[in-house]
């Protein structure tokens, strides 16, 4: 028998990630320097990892014939003292994605369903149907998560309830009031997981720590492959009622987080001054590329994170032209936005560059006499 034919059922169905392209299959593709590729695909940190996160790593390193700690001890203490958590509230996991799988592995079956915005993180629709949960996915409003409408599609099957704040891809922020007032409204029976992957971005993050102390059901994500630049290391963590990070810490594999990346992420917590540098250029160059955008006549949603959602036309089209010319951005019609693609804001440099290419790409289909902009 074919591996298919002994394979269940639902993983013929399951949608697979399409990660941002690396820049080296770019470079091969396109016969392009990779040095001079500009990969503004995937949200990443374009002044790189956290310096005292890097030397704690080379530290670390030196001890990789050893386990790593299996309960992230003494992240989750400084994770707790950063925060104001205590240490029995936080899971820590690799990324928090592996979070999100955790809360399916705990709570979805077939036969109960996952709330979310219908353009949103494209994970939480994974997760959901690697589980056989039905997705249930609301229509947006204005690009962000239309709260009340999410509210109103929870039944006595929902048992998950996502939503990013900023959303990804889209990058629009609800604020805290709209959030608590959904956690107090909901049925005892849902779980209403907020993703704050790119609350670092914001000036102040919307804080239901006391809806969690109360005893709503709410579970908070976090992880260090934003602001911190440690996307390849893979470390994310979740907080909420310590009974429930109980519950999860049994579905969780022993050993999920390296030495490296625990380390790694304990010093960058601490390097205040790198995170405030790094907010201070994102939002100069989230400036830049609106304003640039907007000169040019593109339509344009700069957003709240470290990213903007710009209209092309055909984002597979500009996708394509922009690789040719060594920016690589990240279409987005796996969301149902064909038209859009996300950029991650760059450097000064790279935001420039990209700027070029939108302008290149413009007269290129005027000049072909089909102007899709």
């Amino acid at each position: 028998m074919k591996y298919a034919e002994l394979a269940n059922a639902g993983v013929h169905e399951q949608p697979v990630y399409e990660p941002g392209k690396p820049i080296e299959d770019v470079a091969q593709e396109f016969g392009l320097d990779p040095t001079q590729i500009a990969k503004l695909a995937s949200n990443e940190n374009p002044f790189g990892p956290s310096p005292l996160a890097v030397a704690a790593a080379q530290v670390a390193l030196r001890s990789a014939h050893v386990y790593p700690d299996g309960a992230c001890t003494r992240l989750r203490a400084a994770i707790a003292e950063e925060r104001g958590l205590s240490e029995q509230s936080i899971l820590v996991g690799n990324g928090s994605n592996e979070i999100i799988e955790l809360l399916g592995h705990a709570f979805l079956r077939p036969g109960v369903e996952v709330v979310m915005g219908a353009q949103a993180f494209i994970v939480y629709k994974l997760v959901a149907k690697l589980f056989g949960a039905t997705p249930v996915e609301v229509p947006m409003s204005n690009f962000g998560h239309n709260l009340a409408a999410m509210r109103a599609a929870v039944t006595e099957r929902t048992r998950l309830l996502f939503v990013a704040s900023p959303n990804n891809p889209t990058g629009v922020a609800n604020s805290e009031a709209e959030l608590v007032e959904l956690a107090e409204s909901l049925p005892g029976h849902v779980l209403f997981c907020l993703d704050e992957a790119y609350a670092e971005y914001l000036e102040r993050a919307p804080d239901l720590r006391a809806q969690i102390s109360a005893g709503r059901k709410v579970f908070c994500l976090r992880t260090f492959s934003k602001v911190y630049g440690l996307g390849g290391l893979r470390v994310g963590y979740g907080y909420g009622d310590p009974e429930l990070v109980q519950l999860l810490q049994r579905v969780r594999q022993p050993f999920n987080v390296s030495s490296v990346a625990q380390a790694a992420a304990q010093a960058a917590l601490g390097d205040t001054d790198f995170v405030a540098r790094c907010r201070s250029a994102n939002e100069s160059g989230r400036g830049q590329l609106v304003d640039g955008l907007k000169v040019l006549g593109i339509p344009v949603l700069g957003g709240q994170a470290n990213f903007v959602l710009v209209e092309v036309g055909k984002g597979i089209d500009f996708f394509q032209f922009a690789q040719r010319r060594g920016m690589i951005v990240r279409p987005l019609a796996g969301y149902g936005l064909p038209s859009h693609v996300r950029v991650t804001i760059g450097t000064e440099l790279e935001n420039q560059r990209f700027l070029e290419v939108v302008r290149d790409y413009r007269a290129a289909q005027t000049s072909s006499g089909v102007d899709r902009i």
